[in-house]
């Protein structure tokens, strides 16, 4: 009796479950959000790859010109600009929710959908563990989906090249054209996963969860594309627009008089001897009562003692920013999963 009682206690202690039954497990269960996940990029993609390719070959026209400098190449270039700059910037635009839809369809039901349905419990009873049921599912959708974005910002850099080659005003720290290259698309991608794990642990239903996701992914990028961004690194300020140059991201201009911003109404009156505002420069004709350079409204006022400066910061900096936006993401999204697998131990069953 002894010898059956001792087998029978040893026959229901339960072995942990080896990682790659656990791998299987969280494959069967998901592959669905990571066949959503592929589609979302393969999607993107070729659409990029698509128009990519016949703007390239209307390019081809712009690089061909020669001088560059000249007034015929910079009309070539500028009809290049006019017929794919609008399209790109849309495209770009609607590419930035690719961030929140993922965290929303793929990060927020992860556990939420468990949670909601009761599975959990089950799952924790089958040896799995709450820590090792957590990473299980956890870490190799993170690694899927990272991964994928970072693939696809090398797709990204290669279809906004030449709308850069031909002389776009939007620099490489364009708030939209800054967040999909480099390692920003991918930073990006991973916090808003873990941001949708967490709120799926927190509100453990998954609409709420996917609605609270993207609530707080935008207020995420709209703090940082507002207040953080511009700040990475102290901002240049000059009094020359010939200090900025082309692609830099110009953050303000402003006019001062003795060291004191000024109004528009200041500079309207500072303008009131001869109402130049109607005046184009190539209309205007010095005369013998007119001020020296009055075509020109800004000569004009540097002249009167105003100061136009200029804030911005130099393209140069793009890879900076990159390393310091994407080095706090990551952090940020793994202070995220680690605050949910802590949760997720804590919770009663």
């Amino acid at each position: 009796m002894a010898t059956l009682t001792a087998r029978s206690a040893h026959d229901m202690t339960l072995r942990p479950v080896p990682w790659r039954r656990m791998a299987w497990v969280t494959w069967r269960q998901h592959r669905l959000a990571l066949a959503g996940v592929i589609m979302l990029f393969g999607a993107a993609a070729a659409y990029l790859l698509v128009t990519g390719l016949q703007m390239y070959s209307d390019y081809a026209a712009v690089t061909a010109c020669s001088p560059a400098a000249s007034a015929t190449c910079q009309k070539v270039a500028n009809d290049f600009l006019n017929m794919y700059a609008p399209g790109v910037g849309v495209t770009f635009a609607l590419l930035q929710l690719i961030p929140p839809l993922i965290g929303a369809f793929v990060g927020a039901p992860l556990l939420a959908r468990e949670f909601e349905t009761g599975t959990f419990r089950f799952a924790w009873t089958q040896g799995f563990g709450r820590t090792r049921w957590s990473l299980a599912k956890l870490v190799p959708l993170a690694v899927v989906v990272t991964v994928a974005a970072g693939a696809f910002t090398l797709l990204v850099s290669w279809y906004v090249a030449p709308i850069n080659g031909a002389g776009d005003e939007n620099g490489p720290l364009y708030p939209t054209i800054f967040d999909l290259q480099g390692v920003a698309l991918a930073a990006w991608t991973l916090a808003a996963f873990a941001i949708g794990v967490l709120a799926g642990v927190l509100i453990r239903r998954v609409i709420p969860a996917m609605f609270a996701t993207i609530a707080a992914w935008a207020g995420l990028a709209f703090v940082t594309g507002l207040y953080l961004r511009p700040h990475y690194l102290a901002p240049l300020v000059t009094a020359s627009d010939q200090s900025v140059a082309h692609g830099d991201w110009v953050m303000s201009r402003v006019w001062t008089q003795g060291g004191q911003l000024v109004g528009l109404n200041m500079l309207n009156n500072a303008l009131a001897p001869v109402d130049v505002r109607a005046i184009t420069p190539e209309e205007f004709q010095p005369g013998p009562a007119t001020p020296p350079n009055f075509g020109d409204p800004a000569q004009y006022l540097i002249q009167h003692g105003f100061t136009h400066l200029t804030t911005y910061q130099p393209a140069s900096r793009f890879w900076t920013f990159q390393w310091i936006e994407g080095g706090w993401l990551l952090i940020l999204a793994l202070l995220l999963i680690a605050t949910t697998i802590w949760l997720v131990r804590r919770r009663a069953i």
